[in-house]
């Protein structure tokens, strides 16, 4: 299994400091101890000096245990094997399995992350944060960006099949002249083609006095060679005059005859275009000639690459179109769900029922991650990383063993003086 160096403790140099003065003061105690012990032995303990040399030796048994204790945690007590010794890196693993157990049961169980997520008040907080312009503009930008990331993850040619099968697909699904049929019966709806025909004809009567010199030549080219020039210019000019003055008319009455036929024709032409199966069948067969073209896997193409060059500006530019309609519709989405209280109820709703699904049905991921993580630290730094956490206040211990510990021994001393 390979070993993962253990991530670093932001106040790694305040704990070994702090372990380094407790240490220091738990030691001194127990040579404070240790000097008193061996000064009263070696003058003699009578009288008063016996109760000082109990304490002292009181002091000093506290005072080892605890230390032996405490060290047996880490490592070995002066790098001697004892059994049942250097604790934490030898039994690091089943430390491990017995947090993760210990967090999953005891913290992260259903009920108690789905009170903390309502107590959270999910909705509340998401509509603040989206209704600051700079947070919208943020994840503006954010999915833009994860736009572009998916356009270029995905192959083009597999986006061309697809897009071409699609379009294939859904027009292959359509019969073209009822459709056309249709549009052409919304176009005409209310006389909305009346200013479109008014154009065309407006047109073509600009595009009669424009030519008029050219269809004169050609109207020349055609007459009979025995008529007279003057009779010919004549004729013509009725004839282009008596155009021009139908075409006046028509655009400046659309009550004109000719106009009301001409609905009259489009009006049969859309009811051919809907009923007729001659129609139809020239529509189906004009829809299959226009899919067996290349051009249709040429426009598909054209269309992916302006499509994704567009989209990679427009996510690189702060201020794109696309940007900002994006921070707007963050934005509204925001103030939405900050004033509608159903709304808000649904989203809480959602992320409780979203936090114990995940809990419930991974939560012996959660056991595994923290035993996993565990079980791939070095045993040796495991230890040394704790005892900067914990050292620090298990040096009390000494420190107490060894003031109880004296304490325990002249209380003792002092009853045996008593009864004896």
């Amino acid at each position: 299994m390979a070993i993962d160096s253990l991530p670093r403790m932001k106040s790694e140099e305040v704990r070994r400091q702090r372990l380094v003065v407790t240490r220091r003061l738990a030691g001194a105690l127990l040579g404070f101890a240790t000097l008193v012990f061996a000064v009263t032995t070696l003058i003699g303990a009578d009288g008063w000096l016996g109760y000082v040399q109990a304490a002292a030796e009181a002091s000093m048994v506290g005072g080892l245990a605890d230390w032996f204790a405490v060290t047996a945690l880490f490592r070995h007590p002066l790098g001697i094997p004892i059994p049942h010794t250097a604790i934490i890196p030898e039994r690091k693993d089943q430390f491990g399995e017995t947090l993760g157990e210990f967090v999953q049961d005891s913290f992260l169980t259903p009920d108690s992350i789905v009170s903390r997520v309502a107590a959270a008040h999910v909705a509340e907080r998401l509509a603040a944060w989206l209704c600051e312009p700079a947070n919208a503009e943020r994840l503006a930008g954010y999915i833009a960006d994860g736009a572009v990331a998916v356009a270029d993850l995905v192959k083009d040619d597999e986006v061309h099949s697809a897009l071409e099968s699609i379009a294939r697909e859904q027009l292959d699904r359509v019969q073209l002249a009822p459709l056309a049929g249709r549009a052409l019966r919304a176009f005409t709806a209310q006389h909305r083609h009346d200013e479109v025909v008014d154009a065309a004809l407006r047109g073509l009567l600009r595009s009669l006095t424009e030519h008029r010199d050219d269809l004169h030549r050609r109207f020349g080219a055609k007459s009979p060679w025995w008529l007279p020039g003057a009779v010919e210019d004549r004729i013509f000019d009725r004839l282009l005059d008596g155009a021009e003055a139908v075409l006046r008319e028509m655009v400046e009455d659309r009550r004109h005859g000719l106009r009301i036929e001409l609905d009259e024709r489009i009006a049969k032409l859309i009811v051919d275009l809907e009923t007729s199966p001659e129609l139809r069948a020239r529509g189906e067969q004009l829809k299959r000639d226009l899919l067996s073209q290349q051009q249709l896997r040429e426009w598909v193409t054209a269309a992916w690459s302006d499509a994704k060059q567009q989209l990679r500006a427009a996510a690189a530019d702060p201020d794109s179109t696309l940007r900002r309609r994006l921070a707007d519709a963050i934005s509204s989405g925001g103030a939405r769900l900050r004033d509608d209280p159903a709304l808000a109820l649904m989203v809480d709703n959602g992320a409780e029922t979203a936090v114990r699904y995940v809990v419930e049905r991974f939560d012996g991921e959660i056991a595994a991650l923290v035993t996993g993580t565990i079980a791939r630290w070095d045993g040796e730094e495991t230890a040394r990383r704790l005892e900067l956490l914990l050292g620090a206040d298990l040096q009390y211990i000494r420190i107490n063993g060894t003031v109880v510990g004296g304490a325990a021994g002249l209380a003792l001393h002092c009853i045996a003086q008593a009864l004896s």
